[in-house]
């Protein structure tokens, strides 16, 4: 039986919600802003994006000042953390405000207290970071069945998605199969490139026979392939070219990767703002409410060599 939930706007009246993201200069960040402007126009609702630009700080700063501006009219704010903390005392003057919250790909005790205090649309909208650590597992099995050592571009320390989708992926990865690590700063083409470069110029790297690479993100397993290409030369450049290369989240820039052979295969990650801007829409309007997690599924999408 569905939850209904108290609304704060008529159904008749035009609804506004503030999307907050973290940096414009990530591909998977500009494609959650793009999807979510599209959702907004189809569903009629008027959105403003605001970029923390990697501060969670400033974030927070940003988040606050909407809630606070009781003359923009806005209903909800949906925001992806630029760092560790959730903002708890931020989502609680939220709710104070009467406003609807909802925290993508990342969970947060916060949420279900909240919900538990205020009847209004409060939850999480997450990829499926299990699923999606699953996938590539089974895609190495496929991709490597006479298994060997994969080099793993890691995403940065700060984002839990990293170690979740590590985790999940442990569980369906063939045991013939070990991983060798790196770690990129940022979820962006630039931060694989520089782990790997800096990689290459040390004596070790060229001691292990990689079989494959994969990259946590699609951007981070491009700017990978691009530092094997620009920093080595020769035999050894056409072998590590030659590698089957793995990504995640089938952004423009990794279909167009997995169309042309230079990425084997990807996880398709629907971005979450669209999904995010759904569940408002359909808890103000009709009253619905949503429920506390919505999980996005991830699918395989993979090149045939």
């Amino acid at each position: 039986m569905e939850e209904r939930c108290g609304r704060s706007a008529k159904a008749s009246a035009r609804l506004a919600f503030a999307l907050s993201l973290i940096t414009r200069e990530s591909d998977y960040q500009r494609e959650q802003a793009d999807s979510a402007q599209q959702c907004a126009r189809r569903l009629q609702v008027d959105l403003e994006i605001l970029y923390a630009d990697n501060d969670a700080i400033q974030q927070s700063q940003q988040l606050l000042e909407v809630i606070q501006n009781r003359s923009s009219g806005v209903n909800a704010l949906v925001f992806e953390p630029a760092g560790n903390t959730v903002f708890p005392q931020v989502a609680r003057a939220a709710a104070a405000a009467g406003l609807g919250w909802v925290l993508m790909n990342r969970s947060d005790a916060s949420i279900a207290e909240l919900r538990s205090q205020y009847n209004l649309p409060i939850c999480t909208v997450t990829e499926d970071h299990a699923g999606t650590g699953r996938i590539l597992g089974r895609q190495l099995a496929v991709l490597l069945p006479e298994g060997g050592t994969v080099l793993c571009l890691q995403g940065p320390t700060a984002s839990p998605v990293s170690a979740w989708r590590l985790e999940a992926m442990n569980e369906t990865k063939p045991a013939n199969i070990e991983l060798r690590f790196l770690r990129s700063v940022h979820w962006t083409e630039e931060g694989g490139y520089k782990a790997v470069a800096a990689w290459l110029r040390l004596p070790t790297s060229h001691d292990t026979d990689i079989v494959a690479v994969m990259g946590q993100s699609d951007l981070i397993a491009l700017g990978g392939y691009r530092a094997f290409k620009e920093n080595t030369a020769g035999k050894e450049r056409e072998r590590w070219l030659s590698l089957p290369f793995l990504g995640v989240n089938r952004l423009k820039a990794g279909q167009e990767a997995v169309q042309r052979g230079t990425l084997a295969s990807t996880v398709v990650v629907p971005p979450s703002a669209a999904v995010a801007i759904e569940a408002l829409v359909r808890a103000y309007r009709e009253g619905v409410r949503p429920p506390e997690s919505i999980l996005v599924t991830s699918q395989s999408s993979t090149w045939e060599r």
